[in-house]
Order: structure tokens, then C-alpha cells, then sequence
């Protein structure tokens, strides 16, 4: 149980990068606290682009605290219509995606992240950030995976219906 679940909530957290995985991940983290009564924690981690030499020039209004936080609304948005008897909390917040995940799990019953997200990888099986937090989160971790073309969640073939 978290430390903060001292008025019997228990809260699900979800990583999310504006990937379609980490979006995929997030419905089924609504999904599941829709059915346990928990409340989601919505986190998206971001930081200042950084080189090897010299400075990278920044464009005037370049925001990207602000532009985490209109990704994470795209997805959360249509998640809190489907999902009315949730509650949501989102939190951008400036870091390494692992290491923040992680820290946000010492206080969750769950955390909820994608096989993969942005990373230059696209056939391994889990992301580095996955394998992060799968290995150091401090409560359970589910590491969500798209279904395979052609079955559906429950691994049955949709052809054989």
C-alpha cells in the first residue's frame, strides 16, 4: 500500500510521451482504475535539449514545459471524457522519464508504462525506460504492450470469431 493512502484511495501512475503506446497505456490505466476506484496520476517528464559543443540556439517562445503539458492534455482529455468517474492528476515535470517515474512510484499501488516510446529502437521488445522502472519502481509495474495485428487483448484471433 503507498504511503499516502491513508484515506483509502490508491492511485495509478501512467508515464506518458506522447507516443501512441504511452497513449495505449494510459487507457488501459483508466480503464483499470475505473474498475478498482483508484485515481490516475498522469506524468510526463521533459528536458532542456542538451549538445556536445556548442550552445544550441533556442527559437524565442520555446516551451517545452508547456508543450509537455499540451501533449499530456491531448491524451488525458478524450481518457477523462470516456472515463467521467475518474479522477486525474497530471504532473509534467522536468527530468530523465526513468528517474521520475520511479520517484513517482515510491507514493503508487501501480505504475503503468509503455513496452516502448520514442526511442531509436523500434524492434526491441521494451524500452529502456521500461526496463528502468520494471526493475527499480517501488510498487508493482505494469509494462503494457500493444496486442498483436490480428488478436485482441484477451490473445484470441479476431478472424476465428
Amino acid at each position: 500500500m503507498a504511503e499516502h493512502d491513508i484515506q483509502g484511495t490508491r492511485t495509478i501512475v501512467v508515464g506518458v510521451d506522447g507516443s501512441d503506446g504511452s497513449a495505449d497505456a494510459a487507457r488501459w490505466a483508466f480503464g483499470q482504475a475505473a474498475l478498482t476506484g483508484s485515481h490516475v496520476e498522469v506524468i510526463t517528464a521533459w528536458r532542456w535539449p542538451s549538445s556536445w559543443g556548442a550552445a544550441i540556439p533556442m527559437p524565442t517562445g520555446f516551451d517545452p514545459a508547456g508543450d509537455a503539458r499540451s501533449m499530456a492534455d491531448e491524451i488525458t482529455g478524450p481518457l477523462a471524457d470516456e472515463f467521467p468517474t475518474v479522477t486525474i492528476h497530471t504532473r509534467i515535470v522536468e527530468g530523465h522519464p526513468a528517474e521520475v517515474l520511479v520517484e513517482a512510484s515510491r507514493y503508487a499501488d501501480l505504475l503503468v508504462v509503455s513496452s516502448r516510446g520514442h526511442g531509436e529502437f523500434s524492434g526491441m521488445l521494451i524500452g529502456s525506460v521500461s526496463l528502468y522502472c520494471a526493475t527499480r519502481a517501488s510498487c508493482p509495474v505494469l509494462v503494457y504492450r500493444e496486442p498483436e495485428q490480428g488478436k485482441s487483448e484477451q490473445g484470441k484471433s479476431e478472424q476465428g470469431k
